[in-house]
């Protein structure tokens, strides 16, 4: 009994490499056949691929469709690309081929998750509770972003901001845009204003409002986090809302807020201000009130209006305002 493994008629080819670019085994055949004997002729090239004239007409056209083959010259005859330059155009279109159905898949996948809500309405949020929870999807929220992350910041802070530090460390490194906005009763914390700080220096977008309306994390525009209830006793819950219209909706709310918070930064270092200078325009851009941006500086109010009435008269500024307009434009913040 033959063993079938042994056996070269029964065994299945080898898929050949070229299939990843388009060509079936048998035109490879007439193109190799066309290659090595370029002067073989119709005839020569059918015998060499075991074909019929009208199988190589065929194929020939497949090749030509390929740009593996030169059309006909004056003479009438074909003539095989190098194989160098047109195996490379074949991979490049197939790359660009590619890149379209991915993105015809995000679209049909968005239509999928439309058919699935509107056959479970329930599968539109998740509900985390609990501290440890809420730490896992924050997580995985992070590391699933592709493209960018938007940020509510406001107090109380019922967990640890580290964890959250660290993963939008990781996420400006991978090239992630991230866009916060702080409230402003946030930044009077002095570990929260230097955390504001610090991820401005690795490369996050951040603006300040007096007030925001909720703590959220939107994630390309898809995915939602937000709070849903707290406790005194530190217990809490939050839902993960997936992509849908309310997903949709929390995005321009935040995109509203942003064209509304001013930009938080730090103040270029051009030598007109000093260090002291320096720290009291970041505050004041900040929207900080005098009682707070004089415990940070550690300096009474007496001294910390006085130092504004000193920046105000060295700008020709009537008001705080007009300071802070006329302190940008010098490229102080």
């Amino acid at each position: 009994m033959v063993n079938a493994a042994q056996d070269p008629a029964r065994q299945t080819p080898a898929a050949s490499p070229w299939a990843a670019v388009g060509v079936s085994a048998f035109d490879e055949r007439v193109y190799q056949s066309i290659l090595h004997q370029p002067d073989a002729g119709a005839d020569g090239w059918a015998l060499m691929a075991r074909a019929t004239p009208a199988e190589l007409s065929e194929a020939c056209d497949r090749l030509l469709a390929l740009g593996l083959l030169q059309p006909p010259d004056s003479m009438g005859g074909i003539r095989a690309v190098d194989p160098r330059v047109a195996i490379r155009a074949l991979i490049r279109r197939r790359e660009t081929e590619s890149e379209l159905i991915a993105a015809t898949a995000e679209e049909m996948a968005t239509a999928y998750e439309a058919g699935l809500l509107r056959e479970e309405p329930s599968r539109l949020i998740e509900v985390a509770s609990g501290e440890g929870a809420i730490a896992a999807r924050l997580e995985e929220m992070y590391a699933r972003a592709e493209h960018e992350v938007c940020l509510f910041d406001t107090p109380p802070y019922l967990a640890p901001p580290a964890p959250q530090v660290d993963l939008q460390a990781d996420l400006l490194k991978r090239g992630i845009v991230s866009r916060g906005i702080y409230a402003a009763s946030a930044l009077e914390d002095p570990n929260t204003l230097s955390r504001a700080w610090n991820m401005v220096e690795l490369g996050e977008q951040a603006r300040v409002l007096p007030s925001v309306p909720l703590k959220l994390l939107v994630v390309d525009g898809r995915r939602a986090l937000l709070p849903l209830t707290s406790s005194e006793a530190g217990g809490y819950c939050a839902v993960v809302v997936w992509h849908s219209a309310v997903t949709e909706a929390l995005q321009k709310l935040f995109e509203l807020a942003w064209q509304q918070a001013t930009p938080l930064g730090r103040p270029a270092g051009n030598g007109e201000l000093s260090e002291d200078e320096q720290a009291l325009t970041r505050l004041l851009a900040a929207g900080l009130k005098d009682e707070a941006v004089a415990r940070h500086l550690g300096i009474s109010l007496r001294t910390l209006r006085r130092r504004v009435s000193d920046l105000q008269e060295r700008l020709g500024a009537a008001s705080r305002f007009q300071l802070g307009l006329r302190a940008a434009q010098r490229g102080w913040l």
